[in-house]
This record gives C-alpha cells, sequence and structure tokens, in this order.
C-alpha cells in the first residue's frame, strides 16, 4: 500500500495539453462550455477570498472586452495600409510621381499646385513611364512601353505574391471565408490562423490586388481580422485553453474584418451572424458591435480614401428612391504567372477594365452631374436648361455614353470569364468586389439604356406616369448599384448582411427597398440553380465537416441505420472500468485511429460509464510513466470512483484515470429518428454521441457519420466529400 496516497495526489493534478485537440479534428462544444463554467465558478469562489482575487476576477470579466479593443485597433491600422500600398502599387504599374514616389497618382495631384479642375488627373509631378524614360506622353512608341511595362508591372507582382504564399504561409490563399467558417463550426486548423499566416497574407494580398487581378481584398480581410483576433486570444488564458470562448472572439473580428473591408460596422456584424458564424450568443453580438466600431474609427483615423469617409463607393442621388483537377492546378506558381499575363494583356487596351475595379465601381455608381467629366456622363445638353445642378433632366446620349457602353459589354464579359479562372489561385483572392463589378457593369448598361428608351418614349406605358419631358426619371448609377448588390447576393446568397452592407457601403440609405428586392430576387433565382453559396461550395470541394444549419434533413432513418459498427464491421472498441491494463490501452490506440473510445462496466453487461478522448488518454498514460514511480504495462486502468487497492507489495501500482473521464456523454436510443440527431448535432455542436438500449451500449455516431449519410441520402459519394 506504500506509495498509494502519493499516487492519487499526483493523479488530481491537471495534465499537461489535456482539453486540447488534435489538428483537423473537431472540438466538443458541450466540454468547453462546461469547462468554462467551472472555471467562472472557481474565479467566483475565490473573490470572495481577498481583494487581489476580487481585482483578477475583475480584470477576466473585462478581458474580453480588452480583446475586443486590441482586435479592432490592429484590424483597422492593418486595412488602412493595405488601402494605401494598393492605390499606391496600382498606381506604379502606370507610372510614378517625381515629388514624392510613395504618392499615388491622386495624392500626386492633390499637392500639385498645376491642377485644374477640367483634368484634375493630370499633373507635371505625376508622369507615365513612357514619359519618364523617352519623354514622349504620345503616339505609338509611348503607347507600346506603357502597354509593356504595365504586363510587367502585374507579372512582377503576381510572381511574388503567389512565391511568398508557396514558401512561407500556404494557408494565406484564397479567400479564408470558407475556412473560417468552418473553424467557427469547431472544426480545428492549425496554423490557419497563425503569426505567419497573418503577416504573408498582409503582404501578399496588398500585391495580389496590386497586379491586376479580378479579385478584391475584402474576403481575406475577414481572414485577416481572424488571425489578428486570435493572436490576441493567445495573451488570455480564459481564450487559449478554450477552444469554445476562442470562437466566440473570432465571430467578433469576422464582423471587425468585414467593418473595414467595407466601412460597415453594422453590417460587419450582420454578416458574422448571418453568414459565418455558427455559435453567436447575445455577449458576441455586443463584442462584435464593440470591436467593428472600434476598427471602423482607427480606419477613419488613417483616412486611406482621403475624404474623411469610411464608405468605398460614397454617392448622392437626386431622384427620391478551389480548383481540383485542372491542368494549371497542378503547377500554382505558373497558373497563377499565365493567367495574370492573359489578365494584364487583355485588361490594358480597355479603359474600364485597366483601372483598379474599385474605381471602376465607383465610376459606375456615381450620378452625372454638370461638373462631372466621365465619358459615361457625355449627354447632349440643352444650351437653354436653366434647372440647378442637383436637378438635371434626362438627356439624349453623346458619342461617349456609346463609346462607354460597348467598351462596358467588352469589360462584362471579360470580367466574367477571367473572375472564374482566378478565385481559387493560390494567392490571396476575395469575390465581393470582382461580383459587385460583373453586377455594377451589367446594370450601368440596364440603366442607360432605359433612361434614353424613357426620353425618346416618354409615352411609352411604363413610362407614361413616371416619366414626363424634362423630368430626371432614370438614374443610371442606382441601376449599377443595384446590380452589384443582386450579383453579390446571387454569388454568396446573403440577404439582411448584403443589403446593409450595400446602404452602410454607398451611403444610400433611402434606397434599401430595391436593394431589398434586388437581394431577395437574386437569392430566388441563384436558388433555383442550386441551394449552396460559393463558400458553401467551397466547404464542400474541400471536404471540411460542416454541418450548414439551413441545410434540411427529412429523411425516415433511424439512429441504428447510421451508427457504427455496422453488422459486417469488429465490434466497437471500448475499454472497462476496471480490468484494463496500461498495455491494453496503449496498444488499443497504436492499433485504432479514433478519437475516444467508451467506458463500459465489463465486456459482458456493456452498460455504459462515460467516454474518453484519445489524446487525454494518451497524454496521462505518457505523463504518469514519465512522473510516477510503479506505473508499468501490466498495471491496471481504473475509472472507478473508489481509490483502487494494492493486493500484495510486489503487484503493479494501479493507474487512476477517473479525473480524464467525460461522465456525462451525449446519448441517443437506437430508435431515435436521424432528423433529430441531425438537429442535436447542429445545435450542440457534437463531435460524437452514443446509441445504446436500456443502457446497454450499441455504438457511436461522429458527426463525420453523418455527413456521410446526408450525402448517401443526397445521392452523392459519401467518401469523396469528406476532407482527406
Amino acid at each position: 500500500m506504500n506509495g498509494t496516497g502519493n499516487l492519487m495526489d499526483f493523479l488530481d493534478e491537471p495534465f499537461p495539453d489535456v482539453g486540447t485537440y488534435e489538428d483537423f479534428h473537431t472540438i466538443d462544444w458541450l466540454r468547453e462550455k462546461s469547462r468554462d463554467t467551472d472555471r467562472h465558478r472557481k474565479i467566483t469562489t475565490k473573490s470572495k477570498e481577498s481583494y487581489w482575487e476580487l481585482i483578477k476576477s475583475l480584470l477576466d470579466a473585462w478581458s474580453g472586452w480588452v480583446v475586443m479593443l486590441l482586435i479592432g485597433m490592429l484590424t483597422g491600422t492593418l486595412a488602412g495600409v493595405i488601402d494605401l500600398a494598393v492605390d499606391w502599387m496600382t498606381d506604379l504599374k502606370e507610372g510614378v510621381c517625381l515629388s514624392a514616389f510613395y504618392y499615388s497618382h491622386e495624392q500626386c495631384c492633390w499637392t500639385s499646385n498645376e491642377t485644374t479642375f477640367d483634368d484634375r488627373d493630370k499633373c507635371p509631378q505625376w508622369q507615365k513611364w513612357a514619359e519618364l524614360m523617352t519623354g514622349h506622353s504620345e503616339g505609338a512608341g509611348a503607347y507600346v512601353l506603357n502597354y509593356f511595362l504595365y504586363v510587367l508591372w502585374a507579372l512582377l507582382f503576381s510572381f511574388l505574391a503567389v512565391s511568398l504564399v508557396r514558401v512561407f504561409a500556404p494557408y494565406a490563399c484564397g479567400s479564408g471565408i470558407p475556412e473560417i467558417k468552418t473553424i467557427l463550426s469547431g472544426f480545428i486548423i492549425r496554423g490557419y490562423l497563425g503569426k505567419w499566416t497573418l503577416l504573408i497574407k498582409t503582404v501578399t494580398l496588398v500585391l495580389a490586388v496590386s497586379s491586376g487581378l479580378s479579385l478584391g481584398k475584402e474576403g481575406p480581410l475577414v481572414h485577416v481580422a481572424c488571425c489578428c483576433g486570435n493572436l490576441f486570444c493567445s495573451l488570455f488564458s480564459k481564450y487559449s485553453k478554450n477552444e469554445g470562448k476562442r470562437r466566440e472572439v473570432l465571430s467578433a473580428a469576422a464582423a471587425a474584418g468585414v467593418s473595414v473591408a467595407f466601412g460597415a460596422p453594422i453590417g460587419g456584424v450582420l454578416f458574422s451572424l448571418e453568414e459565418v458564424s455558427y455559435y453567436f450568443p447575445l455577449k458576441t453580438l455586443w463584442r462584435s458591435f464593440f470591436a467593428a466600431l472600434v476598427a471602423a474609427f482607427t480606419l477613419r483615423a488613417i483616412n486611406p480614401f482621403g475624404n474623411s469617409r469610411l464608405v468605398l463607393f460614397y454617392v448622392e442621388y437626386h431622384t427620391p428612391w478551389r480548383r481540383k483537377t485542372t491542368l494549371l492546378g497542378k503547377y500554382p506558381v505558373l497558373e497563377v504567372i499565365v493567367i495574370t499575363g492573359i489578365t494584364a494583356v487583355l485588361a490594358f487596351p480597355n479603359p474600364y477594365t485597366r483601372r483598379s475595379t474599385s474605381e471602376l465601381i465607383s465610376e459606375l455608381f456615381n450620378d452625372c452631374g454638370a461638373l462631372e467629366s466621365s465619358q459615361l456622363c457625355d449627354y447632349v445638353n440643352n444650351p437653354n436648361m436653366s434647372r440647378p445642378v442637383d436637378d438635371i433632366p434626362d438627356r439624349p446620349a453623346g458619342p461617349g455614353v456609346y463609346t462607354a457602353l460597348w467598351q462596358l459589354a467588352l469589360a462584362l464579359i471579360f470580367k466574367i470569364v477571367i473572375t472564374i479562372f482566378t478565385f481559387g489561385m493560390k494567392i490571396p483572392s476575395g469575390l465581393f468586389i470582382p461580383s459587385m463589378a460583373v453586377g455594377a457593369i451589367a446594370g450601368r448598361i440596364v440603366g442607360i439604356a432605359v433612361e434614353q428608351m424613357a426620353y425618346h418614349h416618354h409615352d411609352w406605358i411604363i413610362f407614361k406616369n413616371w416619366c414626363r419631358p424634362g423630368a430626371d426619371c432614370v438614374t443610371p448609377g442606382l441601376y449599377a448599384m443595384v446590380g452589384a448588390a443582386a450579383c453579390l447576393g446571387g454569388v454568396t446568397r446573403m440577404t439582411v448582411s448584403l443589403v446593409v452592407i450595400m446602404f452602410e457601403l454607398t451611403g444610400g440609405l433611402e434606397y434599401i427597398v430595391p436593394l431589398m428586392a434586388a437581394a431577395v430576387t437574386s437569392k430566388w433565382v441563384a436558388d433555383a440553380f442550386g441551394k449552396e453559396g460559393i463558400y458553401e461550395s467551397h466547404i464542400q470541394l474541400n471536404g471540411y465537416p460542416y454541418l450548414d444549419v439551413r441545410d434540411e434533413f427529412t429523411h425516415r432513418t433511424l439512429a441504428t441505420d447510421v451508427m457504427r459498427p455496422r453488422r459486417s464491421e469488429p465490434p466497437l472498441a471500448v475499454l472497462t472500468q476496471d480490468s484494463t491494463t496500461v498495455e491494453d490501452v496503449e496498444t488499443l490506440i497504436k492499433d485504432t485511429d479514433y478519437n475516444g473510445f467508451p467506458v463500459v462496466v465489463s465486456r459482458e453487461s456493456e452498460r455504459l460509464i462515460g467516454f474518453v478522448q484519445r489524446r487525454e488518454l494518451t497524454v496521462a498514460i505518457k505523463t504518469a510513466r514519465q512522473k510516477q514511480d510503479g506505473v508499468v504495462s501490466s498495471s491496471v486502468v481504473y475509472f472507478t470512483e473508489d481509490n483502487p487497492q494494492v493486493a500484495e507489495a510486489c503487484d503493479p501500482q494501479p493507474l487512476k484515470l477517473r479525473r480524464i473521464l467525460n461522465l456525462s456523454p451525449f446519448t441517443v436510443t437506437d430508435h431515435t429518428p436521424m432528423e433529430t440527431v441531425v438537429d442535436i448535432f447542429r445545435k450542440l455542436g457534437l463531435r460524437q454521441c452514443l446509441v445504446t438500449r436500456s443502457g446497454r451500449l450499441l455504438g457511436i455516431i461522429t458527426k463525420k457519420d453523418v455527413l456521410r449519410h446526408m450525402a448517401q441520402m443526397m445521392n452523392q459519394d459519401p467518401e469523396s466529400i469528406m476532407f482527406n
């Protein structure tokens, strides 16, 4: 009996690494919630013992708000730096500012005393490369040289981007939102939100967008914000040691990411709630709002757009209303270079594809006032018009508008085709801005067409009661804004958050009704082709174990139809409460790859006692062998409440592991409908549940078993959709 008391004392201490999860595994939401409740209970109890413990409890309570403040400040700062760097590097493809090489084209001409209102984008300080190198700004030679250098800069930027991603941070590629959705649902992808991923994604995002590829920075900014959230979680044990609490922070960080991406704090909160988050309690709503607000204020302080506004495309209308099997996909660097080369070569001749996508959308959204110089506003003006500037009537289109129409038509085809091949390459790539650009181009074309029909045929039935001669009846920019919302909604299936983001993005609050109509209609039309949005499709393509709360399961199957083992399979691997040796446990762990094992009274009765996780079992035995004398392969492992007794002095010391045993595993009976089981897995975030009959263990159902069964019910290959 000597040493038995010491053994028990040792085993009552916490094991290192207990409670952590293996890579590419799912967390146990119920256990994480229980652990946080226990932690909070201990803090509350200790706070009554001394003033120091009370102060520590207050610091613990406020740590969540401190984390949100830090996330908002860092996310806003990174977004501002990215915006400024993208503007400068995008303009660097066409020329350079002589007065300060780090100025973009717009900033360069702001500081110039020679800039005139008519030629606001021209100033002596800004020179295109041909003018700087040869002294000539016009002619075929200058055009060819500018064309060549534009393509060369684009290739250089994209090559640097894909090389940095491939060498230093492979997880920095793509949008990141599908993986963020999967992580927030409880999946573990170690390194995806790490420090290297944050650094490389920030740098390569600037390079990728500046290269002129048909992609945006808005989706990747959500990934960047979540990396910031994960970084600050590591500073507080409250979040670093609890995966469930960490995901509350990441949900708020996603809101901050959308906030700085679009200048839409409220839209960011709704986006996190509607589109990204899996578990979103009320306190996360408030903290998300706070983080989004801080991020927005930080971005405004940096003022990257130079207009003291947060919104990208501020408008003011005066009318009251991953690829898997492509040939290039096997060579990611070559794929990026080829697509960049094709994009640059085809984009340069067309002024609407040469400029950055954000500038294009901004021009398409703009209303044509009397001071606008864009060729989209080249209308034939009536010299006798005496109306105020803010109420310009519909006018016949001039030659500039017709030129712009066919250029926009070519740009529309180009954007649709090139975006399909661009999204999913091994560089940071967002889909928000390219989707909005496609919708905005189509909307502007339709808007101009309707405007001209209304002008020339104002007596038609559809215009008769709305349009009078000399009145401002149709606003093409509004059609572009609605088209952008419709296209983005069709791609992502966003509804409420989309409308809020759009009116925060443009400042057009009074046009919320047409935006709502566009969002709903686009969702209906897109759902007719398939229920999944782009992010859900990518999750399925990558085979992540994600249970979408929007999927319905209506099949009449039972838990016994899904549980393992099946009739043809070997019996379920279990542990007994007081008759399994350390050697038996180690052999079981070595011969199987299960995440955990049920514990039963005996193999004869198979009455369920609890469930023990594989990782915790491994760590506990390894620690006991290293730090406790007498624990050998023949030591019996006990999961009972009573202390084991050593019969003789020569017998090996027993090993009691009841502390790591989950005594309340979630169970269902074998006749529970699978519709109920699926709902339980979704709402409780289970990683597995045990199937019993009258207290006797029959089998187990894991999250992957549920996903395979759902795929099988939809006539899909259940093995082809799972992550490998």
